[in-house]
């Protein structure tokens, strides 16, 4: 999934297979329990990773799944630090055969929405089918490819897949399966209004697009929540130096993904009046190369391999990111499993005279014009510090563009604007798949042109074992050819870093992986 400069909710950093989402799952489910610390005065998160939208159907991006996690509902979640969905709404899950294409729940019977309204299957049913119905290319779609339909009879809700999908629990456990009512949510369009009713462990008390929301304990909530939490005002930036004008002036008890490299690299962990905490997180960032331009500047494949073999990832890591990013060398990151070093493997870094030689093997003519676009803040400086590196012995030039808007620039990058876009990613769930389908397979969330029938049969082969370990040779194999092909470049990845007061509990959960378990936050 997308954030700021376009990281992508997703999510998911705690590593693992896959295991328990092949069993039948079973919860007794709980009602919210009053926290002993309660109080009614909001913890206030400030972030620059923005809420794009309400519609599950028309965002797939860290900012806004954040917020679905704590407003609606799914068949499935998962406990912080656990790589295993478990039942929320649903009180049991299973794959039905060995075949791993039909995957059948049974939903609780005690669920309403918060306006009142019962959650029936049909529901359930109608939340997937409409971001099939509508795509839009700003929603997650893609993360649900392979899925055929959904079938409702009384509280049993079945999913028909194309193909094998051991991965298929853990999707549905995503933002990606928020359960909307249909009553409020059009089945054949996004909805407009900047309010919903969900049945999770919060309530909407008031939002303003772009600027703030405030949430409240939903005391109809049942599920696997078994805390009540405080109540929780979320302020959003524009850039992490907003971020962290807020957290000096001391309006936010949270600064979430948002603080300035250099600040955060000075903070004293012997300091007791702030806590500092940083998740096993996979968040990577990428350029990602349009192969669909009008122009074509990358359309041949030397000349994107001319641009990887250029880039200087521990200038950036050390010089822009003052050492809080580290470089990374292939599609899924270290750490991982089923990483690779693949472009570590094939290219040099930084190296002039071997992109000057992929140049002159396919007859290009330099210097090549290409365009960069990027958001405001810390990634305005690193696509300048790119443009250095790119324009170094004159083989290429590069035209700088600015989009300060979150949703503006994810669609302009879709309509390919640009040649080349800062991309940063964050996983959706713990499985390498996070990292492969939904951003090199046919359809992928980058749009820019890329595909591959040998990466989309390696990735439907990823796809048919329960035993997560037998699937990463080909994970390799896929990284590999991504590394050839070069439809995008990895620059670095980083942990999530969350800093707290010392006066608030429960901030270290929200480094931990994508979701925000804000019942979990209370003051001391």
């Amino acid at each position: 999934m997308t954030k700021g400069s376009m990281s992508a909710s997703m999510k998911f950093i705690r590593l693992g297979t896959a295991a328990g989402a092949f069993a039948l799952l079973f919860t007794s489910g709980c009602q919210l329990s009053p926290a002993e610390t309660a109080n009614e005065k909001p913890i206030v998160i400030g972030t620059s990773s923005v809420l794009a939208g309400l519609d599950p159907a028309g965002v797939y991006d860290a900012g806004s799944w954040a917020v679905f996690n704590n407003i609606y509902q799914n068949l499935l979640t998962f406990e912080a630090g656990s790589p295993t969905p478990k039942p929320d709404a649903a009180e049991s899950c299973a794959f039905t055969g060995p075949t791993l294409t039909t995957y059948r729940c049974k939903l609780r019977d005690d669920l309403t929405f918060s306006n009142g309204k019962p959650v029936t299957a049909t529901a359930v049913k109608n939340s997937f089918e409409r971001i099939l119905r509508i795509r839009d290319p700003l929603g997650p779609g893609p993360l649900f490819a392979n899925l055929l339909s959904v079938d409702a009879r009384g509280s049993l809700v079945t999913f028909n897949l194309s193909t094998a999908d051991a991965t298929w629990p853990s999707k549905i456990a995503t933002g990606a399966g928020s359960i909307v009512d249909p009553a409020e949510f059009p089945s054949n369009r996004l909805r407009a209004e900047k309010s919903a009713s969900g049945s999770g462990p919060y309530v909407i008390a008031s939002y303003t697009a772009g600027k703030s929301i405030t949430l409240e304990p939903n005391g109809a909530y049942r599920g696997a929540v078994t805390k009540r939490g405080a109540a929780v005002e979320v302020h959003y930036f524009e850039t992490a130096q907003n971020v962290e004008e807020a957290w000096t002036a001391g309006t936010v008890d949270i600064a979430y993904a948002g603080l300035p490299a250099a600040t955060l690299a000075e903070i004293d962990p012997g300091d007791t009046d702030v806590r500092l905490s940083a998740g096993d997180s996979a968040e990577a960032h990428y350029l990602v190369l349009n192969l669909r331009s009008p122009r074509k500047p990358l359309g041949h494949a030397e000349t994107r391999r001319a641009l990887a073999a250029l880039v200087d990832r521990g200038h950036l890591a050390s010089e822009v990111f003052e050492h809080t990013v580290t470089p990374l060398y292939s599609l899924v990151p270290q750490g991982v499993v089923g990483h690779s070093t693949a472009f570590f493997d094939r290219y040099p870094e930084a190296d002039p005279a071997y992109a000057a030689g992929r140049l002159r093997s396919a007859g290009v003519t330099t210097p090549v014009r290409i365009r960069l676009g990027h958001q405001a803040g810390i990634a305005a400086v690193e696509a300048r510090v790119l443009k250095e590196q790119w324009e170094k012995d004159g083989l290429f030039r590069v035209e700088l563009v600015e989009e300060r808007d979150f949703t503006t620039y994810q669609k302009r990058c879709l309509k390919g604007e640009f040649d080349v876009h800062l991309y940063q990613w964050m996983p959706d769930f713990p499985d390498a798949d996070t990292y492969v389908q939904p951003l090199v397979g046919t359809g992928n969330v980058l749009g820019n042109g890329y595909r591959s029938a040998e990466v989309d049969h390696a990735i439907r082969d990823t796809q048919r074992f329960t035993d997560r370990s037998k699937a990463m040779q080909r994970f390799r194999a896929v990284q590999d050819t991504i590394a050839k092909d070069a439809p995008l470049i990895p620059v670095w990845h980083r942990q999530r870093q969350v800093v707290t007061r010392s006066t608030v509990l429960g901030g270290h959960l929200l480094a931990e992986d994508a979701i925000w378990r804000l019942w979990e936050l209370r003051r001391l």
